[in-house]
């Protein structure tokens, strides 16, 4: 533990953070706006399709709120994996040149993510004025909720980045697989829809149902349904939080056994 957190780690991981950050948006016109805009459009699309077309959202209080958080804390676990998933065979020159942690690489991404992450809470937050969300205490459960997902994407991020040196269909495969748990997910609508009760219920076990439920929860409405809700049992939560740690031990460890190699795999 010492070794990982040493001062030139700390110092280099921050430079790489730094450069990551601003790389992403060299040569664009509207530069770091981009991290904001990206998940506006899509609110803007899908508020106005289920509003208007399709009326979801009618009969959940803060609606518009209720779908951005939804969006942004999704958009957080996207940016995180789909960023790391190549970050190591984007990095190949700096590996094969210096000594660098091959984790240190992957955090890099990770971080950057955070940061896009801070910048749309930020319009959550003027939404929610707007929208006159009365605040509560259980707003301070959010950061939990982040953490969750966080600890989530980066297990996924370590896996992903390693199976990508050596496999290059990984990418094609995860973005099959974000497609499907965008819809598994309830961020677009509201768990209601679903008639099967059971199903229902199954849904909210999957770990990112779990954490978007609970901070629109927290954050939004006391009406946004949760596992001890749904299932009128708390320990449930063992399940979501089981899987976020199984997810993340085995990232861990699939980087760890692959990592020594990179460098001749790329």
């Amino acid at each position: 533990m010492k070794k990982i957190l040493t001062k030139e780690n700390k110092a280099l991981l921050s430079e790489l953070v730094r450069t990551d950050f601003k790389l992403r948006y060299q040569g664009s016109v509207l530069g770091y706006t981009w991290s904001l805009l990206r998940p506006l459009f899509l609110f803007a699309i899908l508020y106005l399709v289920f509003t208007r077309f399709i009326p979801l959202g009618k009969d959940i209080p803060h609606y518009p709120v209720y779908l951005l958080l939804g969006i942004v804390l999704w958009q957080f676990f996207a940016d995180m994996t789909n960023q790391s998933l190549s970050s190591v065979v984007a990095r190949g020159d700096l590996i094969r040149k210096i000594s660098i942690p091959r984790w240190m690489i992957v955090l890099t991404s990770s971080f950057s993510a955070v940061i896009n992450l801070g910048l749309n809470l930020l319009i959550v937050v003027i939404l929610m004025a707007i929208n006159q969300v009365p605040l509560s205490s259980t707003i301070l459960l959010l950061p939990v909720f982040i953490v969750e997902i966080y600890f989530l994407g980066l297990g996924f991020s370590l896996f992903l980045a390693a199976a990508f040196v050596k496999y290059r269909d990984t990418s094609f495969i995860w973005e099959v697989i974000m497609q499907a748990g965008f819809y598994l997910t309830p961020i677009i609508y509201p768990l209601t829809v679903i008639e099967n009760l059971m199903m229902r219920k199954l849904l909210l076990l999957n770990p990112m149902s779990q954490a978007i439920q609970d901070s629109r929860h927290a954050v939004i409405t006391k009406e946004s349904i949760t596992i001890s809700s749904a299932w009128g049992e708390t320990w449930l939560y063992i399940i979501p939080l089981s899987l976020v740690l199984t997810v993340f031990v085995v990232g861990v460890l699939y980087f760890r056994k692959k990592s020594p190699t990179f460098a001749e795999d790329l």
